[in-house]
């Protein structure tokens, strides 16, 4: 009883991973085998039964959002007689750290560019607005890259004001994995997209609001759908130690990668830094500031330790 009873008040309409496969009806399969494998980020284990199940039903539903957003800002615009320029369909993806948001932003990027219109789909993600290494380390902040002090944020909401006026063109700083810092004069070109995804692990996150009823804008302000990819906390924690096992045979052999010095480390220790990395960093980031912004989203995709997304949950209107 007490189960249906919060079944009933919940905000979200529960999918099993079936129930949502069978929304897809007919929207149609654009992208090939080897551009879905492209598209994966390391370790996830995305393949085309899992674009088809969860992220083509996704696409579906989004087209009918924007066509939706379509017809009221054209409503809008007939009630002010103003001729504004169309601002764009911002979608927000957020989520922790290893489950999965690259891939998410870039599969639906692409399913998205596809859409029989053919809109254009620009995709940035909120690490180009952390702050600069040198930055965060004179201001005491390493060990907190990633919470939401450790970004320029008042940079990022410029850059999402600027897209949402249909200012052209607008520039992203781009961050490097491989240094692990913001790249110095590198940015990323935003020219009125018809559809902007936001990926980053904060983009949910209000802050506190002002007693004094002041206007205070929040990232998600901007949005006009949000994804939230769930994990169970062990599972993201093996996901990030899998990873970082991966990364240390490969991209931190680099003489240039930030995490160099890890790359001849045994499988032991290996294992104890990345665990260590993951609960003095990312497990107090995920409990302080990134789950507790998951009931903010409007879609959330529940994964479990094969990568599959087995529950969606999507936001009543």
């Amino acid at each position: 009883m007490e189960q249906r009873t919060q079944e009933v008040l919940s905000p979200y309409r529960i999918f099993s991973r079936a129930e949502w496969a069978a929304l897809r009806e007919d929207m149609p399969m654009t992208l090939a085998s080897d551009e879905v494998t492209r598209l994966r980020s390391l370790h996830d284990r995305l393949d085309m039964e899992e674009v088809e199940e969860i992220y083509l039903p996704l696409s579906r539903l989004l087209s009918l959002y924007v066509a939706a957003t379509q017809r009221l800002f054209e409503a809008q615009q007939r009630f002010l007689g103003t001729d504004d320029v169309k601002m764009p369909y911002v979608i927000g993806v957020a989520g922790s750290v290893a489950v999965g948001k690259s891939t998410t932003a870039r599969v639906l990027q692409a399913l998205l560019a596809r859409w029989p219109n053919v809109p254009k789909v620009g995709l940035i993600t909120t690490d180009g607005f952390l702050y600069p290494n040198a930055i965060l380390e004179r201001e005491g902040l390493m060990e907190k890259k990633g919470f939401p002090e450790s970004y320029d944020l008042p940079a990022l909401l410029r850059f999402l004001t600027d897209v949402k006026a249909g200012r052209r063109p607008c520039r992203a700083p781009v961050y490097s994995h491989l240094t692990y810092d913001v790249l110095p004069n590198q940015w990323v070109e935003v020219d009125r997209p018809d559809i902007l995804i936001v990926e980053g692990l904060n983009v949910l996150q209000t802050g506190r609001l002002p007693k004094d009823g002041k206007a205070i804008p929040f990232v998600s302000d901007f949005f006009d759908f949000s994804v939230y990819l769930d994990a169970e906390e062990d599972v993201l924690k093996s996901w990030y130690v899998d990873r970082f096992l991966t990364l240390r045979g490969t991209a931190f052999r680099d003489p240039k990668s930030y995490f160099h010095r890890y790359s001849n480390l045994s499988d032991a220790e290996a294992v104890e830094t990345a665990t260590s990395i993951w609960e003095r960093i990312n497990l107090v980031n995920l409990h302080e500031n990134i789950l507790p912004t998951r009931q903010r989203a409007d879609l959330i995709l529940k994964k479990v330790e094969t990568h599959e997304v087995e529950i969606v949950s999507l936001r009543k209107l």
